[in-house]
């Protein structure tokens, strides 16, 4: 991160954090990796004792569902999805309701469609709910709403696309993607020993879209390029966003310290933007 934003960051109000399935669960078994969510809770309880306003957008509940109905392998089908989903949101948000409220911390839960946002009114009234919400001291839950979306590979794609669009209605100030790996690199670390992290991007490139690679576990429904591509939403819409690896949620506080760490995202606000230009991808 540039020495600039290391500095602004402390003044960053409203957040939007994004946490992925595989960062959730263990990846032996596939369940909730209740230390790694405590501590997320923690950490995000304590960001908001400090006047910040946090809004959480979740994966998880086909996972959790899945572990619950004991299936072993992602589902593939539709309704076989939306049904983990509908079993798995209710578990997994009685994870965070309990955890939460630990801290003392009042949680909502905001299940989202593609119809939200492409609806005028809908839009309108999502903001509103959010508004509130956040004006009351509640940390808001997302999620889509896969029981009744035609699931998210055809409605938002996946959270990381998700998080971006709320951190747009919300306007949010920086959007954090914890992902499982440390930020955008020049290639694959996991295979390239030689690629070299970037730790900050003013501009998306069409060279830094073709370094993103695809989804590599079987968890989680988006790799690098949908991060890029979430990133290229915020920024137009005036947010800053960083990458950074969920495996420590201490990095949370090291990117809130001003470490350089992950990849920071520099927002460059769009005149005239619209949601509705960036969902027909």
């Amino acid at each position: 991160m540039e020495t600039g934003k290391r500095t602004e960051i402390e003044n960053i109000k409203r957040i939007v954090f994004k946490v992925g399935t595989s960062t959730l669960t263990h990846e032996e078994t596939g369940r909730l990796d209740l230390i790694k969510m405590e501590k997320f809770v923690r950490i995000l309880t304590d960001l908001h004792n400090q006047g910040k306003e946090i809004v959480v957008v979740s994966s998880g509940a086909i996972a959790v569902g899945r572990t619950a109905m004991g299936l072993t392998e992602r589902p593939t089908e539709r309704s076989v999805k939306q049904a983990c989903a509908a079993v798995g949101q209710i578990r997994l948000m009685t994870v965070y309701q309990k955890l939460f409220s630990e801290y003392n911390q009042k949680t909502a839960q905001i299940l989202m469609t593609k119809t939200t946002i492409v609806n005028d009114i809908s839009r309108h009234n999502a903001q509103n709910t959010f508004r509130e919400l956040l004006d009351m001291g509640v940390i808001p839950i997302v999620n889509e709403n896969d029981t009744v979306a035609t699931d998210e590979i055809e409605d938002f794609g996946d959270n990381d696309y998700l998080s971006a669009i709320v951190s747009a209605v919300i306007k949010a100030d920086l959007l954090v993607l914890l992902s499982d790996i440390d930020g955008l690199y020049t290639d694959d670390p996991n295979r390239n020993p030689e690629a070299r992290r970037i730790p900050f991007v003013d501009q998306i490139t069409d060279e830094m879209l073709d370094m993103a690679k695809g989804p590599v576990t079987d968890v989680g429904t988006g790799g690098m390029s949908s991060k890029v591509g979430a990133a290229g939403i915020a920024n137009d819409a005036g947010a800053d966003m960083a990458i950074i690896n969920g495996d420590d949620m201490e990095n949370i506080n090291r990117l809130f310290a001003g470490e350089d760490i992950g990849t920071w995202f520099q927002e460059h606000r769009t005149r005239h933007f619209h949601l509705k230009n960036y969902l027909d991808r």
